[in-house]
């Protein structure tokens, strides 16, 4: 974790998918936990969920569904299945340090991060049945004490053909929604490629926040490396009252460690 002068800090974590890489899975929650930052993974399956644990790093983020959609009813029912599976596995791994955040796209990606079924245009039809879907979700998140997050996607470059991708369709979903329980994930990587205009984004999603997460762009490695002022939107997220987990979900562009200095660097605000 790390504080401001001027005010509450952050929760920052780091994702150990992109980040210490050379090394096996398990020693890469332990270098990011002794770094002094919380850890995020992306799917469970496969993942030895109680050694994760053992190592007593607090995890604040994981995949919360395994296949399914928001639109056929099949694959919201799928959805809701996997999702149920995930909230288990979401307890084993914060059985020490607290359950996990439960992160959902507008549909199921394959190993490349493409959905496994592209949609050319969303219909009006398909944006009634992702918020009953949703709904359905925040409503399992509420009988069951988690929070689920919706996190907006990018077009142009890496995940093509995802119906929902944009943070504004992120946020009118779960705006309709309206429920503690299913937050935005407000992905700013993918929102400069996609939309820009970060600062005003953050201070429209403020209220729908659960997780905000972070690369610099081009690239998709740590703050500091491209075009994104990340101080500046550090800064614009903490005076609209946001306290929650920044995540870096990002590939460090040299040392890893290197990275999360510049990572704590940029979202460490000092006083004016």
């Amino acid at each position: 974790m790390t504080s401001a002068e001027h005010g509450e800090g952050f929760v920052l974590a780091a994702c150990a998918e992109m980040v210490f890489t050379d090394l096996p899975f398990l020693e890469r929650v332990e270098k990011i936990r002794d770094f002094g930052l919380a850890v995020e993974i992306w799917g469970w399956p496969g993942k030895d969920l109680d050694a994760l644990a053992a190592t007593e790093a607090r995890f604040t983020s994981m995949t919360g569904y395994v296949e399914g959609d928001l639109i056929d009813p099949d694959g919201a029912d799928a959805l809701l299945k996997t999702a149920e599976e995930s909230i288990a596995a979401a307890r084993r791994l914060g059985a020490r340090t607290g359950v996990p955040n439960l992160n959902l796209h507008g549909t199921g990606l394959d190993d490349k991060g493409l959905p496994i079924k592209p949609i050319e245009h969303v219909t009006g039809a398909m944006w009634m049945a992702a918020e009953k879907t949703l709904a359905r979700i925040a409503a399992l998140g509420e009988r069951e004490g988690v929070v689920f997050c919706l996190e907006n996607l990018n077009l142009p470059v890496d995940h093509p053909g995802t119906p929902f991708a944009l943070a504004e369709d992120t946020h009118a979903l779960v705006a309709a929604v309206d429920s503690p329980h299913l937050r935005m994930n407000l992905d700013l990587y993918h929102a400069q490629i996609g939309e820009g205009n970060l600062i005003e984004r953050v201070r429209e999603s403020a209220p729908y926040l659960g997780e905000v997460q972070v690369a610099d762009v081009p690239g998709r490695c740590e703050p500091f490396t491209g075009e994104i002022r990340y101080p500046a939107v550090a800064a614009a997220l903490h005076d609209a009252g946001y306290r929650g987990v920044v995540g870096m979900e990002a590939f460090a562009s040299g040392d890893s460690t290197v990275a999360l200095e510049r990572f704590r660097e940029a979202f460490t605000l000092t006083a004016d």
